[in-house]
């Protein structure tokens, strides 16, 4: 080595013994590292921003206007989008291609468990992906108060495939603003929970609430949370002894869990996405046309008019778990450039509407 190299490291090293001695290093408590370590996680999950009001949001789609034009570029180059992020057409449910038998997968709610398919689980899979893609023409229909006189029915019935959101009512005083059709449905084993009592008791109740979905695909997270797995066994068993005409999907958390990255990097932070964004997602990618009904979580309607939560009640649901506002403005930027059209006006004047 060189003079001059050898007189550059040792005034490196006496400049390194001054910091030290300047600034002691020092050991941060476990505790202390601990919160360091969720904070910093609760501030990737939570970021720190301000997202615009409800009545910022209402008045800004009223001067924006409901005006709509189909834009069959933006709307495949978002099919495209979820084909490379999420796959629909092969992950949308599990099936015997895309979940063999001895696979190990993980829960994609929670970050612990982990489930083996077994030879009694695989059993329960249909081959691929019962659709035959791409399905054409889709209506998903969430459960929004703003269905509510909106004279719907007609419009929603009239599409090739036709999406609903948690078991909801179809009775005849609801079908002519929400329709009759249907041809998939959404279960939360949480509702099974709470509406059936988990199927341990009379299953008579669920088997007649299930008449009013005819011939629909009941779409189920059961292995999304563990909880979540012995109710949706217990739908599928119980639906199959019956002979009933519902075919139980189980969504495949593979699936789910890439959703909910896709639209998280898109701004989307909540602890889970809604059903309907589920729904709303899958069918970008499968269908060639969509359009969505009752997406609207606020409480007035666009005269500002005070609502329901949904068209059939006014439960509210618990605050904090979803981030509805922020998935309505990501669903109405796609409405703007064309991707997917949101009803939001009347489909029919409500003083036209026959009464029963």
């Amino acid at each position: 080595m060189s003079p001059c190299g050898r007189a550059r490291r040792q005034t490196s090293r006496g400049a390194m013994a001054v910091l030290a001695w300047k600034f002691p290093r020092t050991r941060l408590p476990m505790g202390a590292s601990a919160l360091c370590v969720v904070v910093l996680c609760w501030l990737y999950i939570f970021p720190v921003y301000r997202l615009p009001n409800e009545k910022e949001i209402v008045q800004g789609v009223l001067q924006q206007g409901t005006a709509w034009r189909r834009n069959q570029t933006a709307a495949r180059a978002f099919r495209k989008q979820m084909e490379d992020c999420c796959d629909p057409a092969h992950l949308f449910a599990m099936t015997k291609m895309n979940s063999p038998m001895g696979k190990s997968m993980w829960y994609d709610g929670e970050f612990l468990y982990s489930f083996t398919i077994d030879n009694s689980t695989y059993s329960l899979f249909p081959q691929a992906t019962p659709f035959q893609l791409p399905l054409k023409k889709c209506a998903v229909v969430g459960n929004g108060g703003i269905l509510k006189k909106s004279g719907c029915g007609r419009q929603i019935d009239e599409a090739n495939f036709v999406m609903r959101c948690n078991l909801p009512p179809l009775s005849s005083e609801y079908t002519k603003d929400v329709g009759s059709k249907s041809h998939l449905v959404t279960a939360n084993p949480s509702i099974i929970r709470q509406r059936f009592q988990n199927l341990l008791w009379s299953r008579k109740t669920f088997v007649d609430n299930m008449k009013i979905y005819n011939h629909s695909y009941i779409y189920m997270p059961a292995f999304s949370m563990k909880t979540g797995t012995e109710p949706s066994l217990r739908v599928y068993y119980t639906l199959s002894d019956v002979g009933a005409n519902q075919t139980v999907l189980f969504a495949n958390p593979n699936f789910l869990r890439s959703i909910g990255k896709f639209w998280k990097s898109r701004g989307i932070h909540a602890k889970r996405l809604s059903t309907g964004l589920f729904l709303v997602s899958a069918a970008l990618g499968l269908c060639e046309e969509v359009a969505i009904y009752g997406f609207w979580p606020f409480s007035v309607n666009m005269h500002e008019q005070p609502i329901s939560h949904h068209y059939y009640d006014n439960v509210l649901p618990f605050s904090g778990f979803h981030a509805m506002p922020e998935e309505f403005l990501q669903l109405w930027y796609l409405h703007k450039i064309g991707a997917l059209r949101m009803q939001l006006d009347p489909c029919e004047d409500a003083s036209l509407q026959p009464t029963s």
